[in-house]
């Protein structure tokens, strides 16, 4: 039914700009505000179809992540994205690092999360610990 479809993702933040200059300034994404502002769309590497964002005032962010990124140095990211103003989560159940970085054993990817000045739950993942 829908093995054709084009699907993309979205989710919400309360304060466009905010999420605009998040993305755009300090991740670095290409974006493009549409809709009069009501609307970004983050233009991700690789051909994806754009994330969409949206506006909803009254937003609660999701326990979950909602973007990864893989990337190819993970220590080095985290820094980077430190050096910016990002600060990363630590959750229960996970072992993390000086600098909030979880796994690498057998179990899986090692992993960063972090938040958009909206709360929602991003991450990054080495591409090593994907294959």
């Amino acid at each position: 039914m829908f093995a054709t479809t084009e699907a993309f993702s979205s989710f919400a933040v309360d304060d466009m700009e905010a999420a605009r200059r998040f993305y755009g300034d300090t991740l670095g994404i290409d974006t493009e505000s549409i809709m009069d502002g009501y609307l970004l769309t983050l233009k991700l590497h690789g051909g994806a179809r754009p994330t969409m964002i949206y506006t909803k005032p009254d937003v609660q962010p999701g326990n979950a992540t909602v973007l990864n990124f893989p990337v190819d140095d993970l220590e080095a990211t985290v820094d980077e994205l430190a050096s910016r103003g990002v600060t990363f989560e630590r959750y229960d159940g996970f072992d993390h690092d000086e600098r909030g970085i979880s796994g690498g054993g057998e179990d899986g990817p090692r992993i960063a999360w972090f938040t958009d000045p909206a709360g929602n739950i991003l991450a990054l993942i080495e591409e090593r610990g994907m294959a």
